[in-house]
């Protein structure tokens, strides 16, 4: 049975007639009635009902003519699925974020238009640290990642594209001396206690504030370790000792925690997005696209 069988049987059974039926489907009628009888071989039920005057449904034919139409329906859905699936507009794409980037407004802003741009869609996120991010799209877990920029090196599979630069800011205790400073350099906190997330946490930030503190002349003494950003501003505000964090997390508002702009230059840091190279999704495609046009038109976090 071929979708064009069901087609001549739908057309036939609508005009009630082979003559108009033939007609509207631009062929001959003698090969119509005989796809017609082929097609009722193939059922094991006769559909139709003819004398030369009339012709009519029998009772299969009536039941027979709803699920052709169904048929039919649904084949013109499998294209038009297909159809908006090579444009990017239906299927699935998976997106990791960092800990940080709900935070920033630039976030927000992309899901919220790809959402509306392509509802055909099934959007799913999925937090996760920088590391774990681009092991999983390398496993095809992910399809894209928001990420911060990283210490390793970054598989050649992987493409990574930037966004915004996003500055990082001290948190303190409120009773700290150095809170009553505007802005504060990296050397001046030499020697205090830091809550940092774990080194095996596999977050961009972490080598980073190495990094920095190196450069500043001394190694940071970890004093706590806490997995999440919540949870690293509350022991600040225990008095547990100070941290880093990205400049979207000035947000989160706790009694007895300050945050101050740090003075050095390279205490930024870069929100990218990672896809596979090689991936040719044209839903990957859309959301990097409409990612960079919303950082374009947005300030840094």
């Amino acid at each position: 049975m071929e979708l064009r069988h069901l087609r001549y049987f739908v057309a036939v059974a609508e005009e009630l007639s082979f003559t108009r039926a033939a007609e509207r489907l631009h062929i001959g009628q003698p090969p119509l009635s005989q796809q017609i009888q082929a097609l009722e071989a193939e059922v094991g039920a006769l559909l139709l009902e003819r004398s030369k005057r009339w012709v009519r449904l029998t009772e299969a034919g009536k039941l027979f003519l709803a699920d052709a139409r169904r048929m039919l329906a649904l084949a013109e859905q499998s294209k038009d699925t297909a159809r908006r699936a090579a444009r990017g507009e239906a299927g699935e794409l998976r997106v990791g974020f960092t800990f940080s980037t709900p935070f920033t407004p630039l976030f927000a802003t992309v899901i919220r238009q790809y959402r509306q741009q392509f509802p055909g869609v099934a959007l799913t996120l999925h937090e996760m640290a920088t590391l774990p991010q681009l092991a999983a799209l390398e496993a095809r877990e992910l399809d894209l990642g928001f990420v911060r920029a990283v210490s390793v090196a970054v598989p050649d599979t992987i493409r990574l594209t930037t966004l915004q630069h996003v500055p990082l800011r001290l948190v303190l205790p409120a009773d700290s001396p150095l809170a009553a400073q505007d802005t504060v350099a990296i050397k001046d906190l030499a020697g205090l206690p830091f809550v940092m997330y774990p080194k095996n946490a596999g977050t961009g930030i972490y080598p980073q504030i190495f990094r920095l503190c190196r450069a500043a002349g001394f190694v940071p003494q970890i004093a706590m370790e806490a997995g999440e950003a919540s949870t690293i501003i509350g022991l600040v505000a225990a008095g547990i000792g100070i941290s880093v964090l990205p400049s979207s997390f000035d947000r989160i508002r706790m009694e007895g925690v300050v945050y101050r702009p740090l003075a050095d230059p390279a205490a930024t840091t870069t929100m990218m997005l990672a896809q596979r190279g090689e991936d040719g999704n044209p839903r990957v495609a859309a959301f990097v696209a409409l990612a960079e046009a919303a950082a374009q038109g947005l300030a840094p976090a």
